[in-house]
């Protein structure tokens, strides 16, 4: 009897110490599941807050951007030089990816991903982008004698058709039937806001301003498809480095082009000639836009830049109304909101991965 006994005791605590360890562990888990929740929820907002402002400052900067540059005209003319105009912007978004990387350095030292030093085989693939938004830059300055601030928000969505079947023809990527219809859409939405009642001529933008909005898009297209293909290439790479050779070339290309195009008016007259204070809040502006666009892509998503620009063409439209006696017609209206739905359609119908 007494050893049953003792033997009931044994079982007893040991039961019981299982039960504290149990319990304990329990509780352990709990707290930490709590720690992690709290942690991803700050970490959420923090996130939250992030993507707020990445898109609020893409909007403000893309439906001004076209503003500035009608706005830096004086009696319809371009009294700066649009290619020096476009080094300045080259150089300053070079200057931001050099200061964003000496904080990156300070912060985490230099590593293989994140140093500046690199082989001939990586720098090499830079050069056909960098030229290409060279000329689809220069291109936009010149389109403005065809448009207006307004009409080029419109038009400058077409570069979502020439991205989308560039991916289709280079990146072999497969697109949705509501990616198609999309498209279909956007030239239907395109063509509306355009469309003139009060004239003979049925379209309010003349032919050499769509033709110029054509080639933009497809340049802006196969430059922005390449230079994806790039920087995925070497996903783990900072994304500061690939943009600073990218504008390195942009610089030196640049710098070519005025040699080119505007040489005796920079000797003679000065490189910041004709230069004002809507002159400088310009390249300030396409310069932050450059820098912003990365970092929706880094930060945020696709459907942040598809509300942007959907934002931005209205937000454009309306100041517009008051700087330049812009007329919002219905046409206009109906137009902008078909885009608007189209480049709503084309990111979220996208093809998902099977699993």
């Amino acid at each position: 009897m007494e050893y049953r006994r003792v033997k009931d005791q044994e079982k007893y605590d040991d039961l019981s110490q299982k039960d504290v360890e149990s319990l304990s562990e329990r509780s352990l888990s709990s707290a930490n599941a709590s720690g992690l929740s709290s942690a991803g929820g700050a970490k959420g907002k923090s996130s939250w807050k992030l993507k707020s402002v990445v898109t609020l400052a893409l909007t403000l900067l893309t439906s001004s951007q076209a503003i500035l540059i009608v706005w830096s005209k004086r009696a319809g003319k371009y009294e700066y030089s649009v290619t020096t105009a476009n080094f300045s912007v080259e150089a300053l978004k070079c200057l931001l990816s050099l200061a964003a990387l000496f904080r990156t350095w300070n912060r985490h030292g230099v590593t293989d991903d994140n140093r500046l030093t690199t082989s001939f085989d990586e720098v090499s693939v830079y050069p056909i982008p960098a030229v290409l938004y060279m000329v689809k830059n220069l291109l936009q300055y010149y389109i403005f004698a065809y448009v207006d601030a307004p009409a080029y928000q419109i038009l400058k969505n077409l570069n979502i058709i020439s991205t989308g079947i560039l991916y289709r023809i280079i990146l072999k990527k497969k697109l949705s039937e509501i990616q198609w219809a999309a498209f279909v859409l956007l030239c239907a939405g395109c063509t509306t806001a355009q469309l003139n009642p009060s004239s003979d001529h049925v379209l309010q933008t003349p032919i050499q301003g769509w033709m110029m909005a054509i080639v933009m898009a497809l340049l802006s297209g196969f430059a922005g498809v390449y230079t994806e293909a790039i920087i995925k290439k070497r996903p783990s790479r900072n994304i500061n480095v690939q943009n600073f050779w990218l504008y390195i070339f942009g610089v030196i290309f640049n710098l070519v082009a005025i040699c080119v195009q505007d040489y005796d008016a920079v000797m003679n007259k000065g490189f910041f000639h004709g230069y004002s204070f809507i002159t400088v809040l310009m390249i300030l502006n396409h310069a932050l836009s450059g820098i912003a666009v990365s970092m929706v892509m880094k930060y945020a998503d696709n459907i942040v830049k598809v509300y942007s620009t959907s934002v931005a063409m209205l937000l454009t439209a309306v100041v517009s109304v008051f700087l330049f006696s812009f007329h919002l017609s219905l046409a206009f209206f109906l137009g902008s909101t078909v885009v608007s739905v189209s480049v709503y359609l084309h990111s979220v119908g996208k093809l998902q991965p099977q699993k």
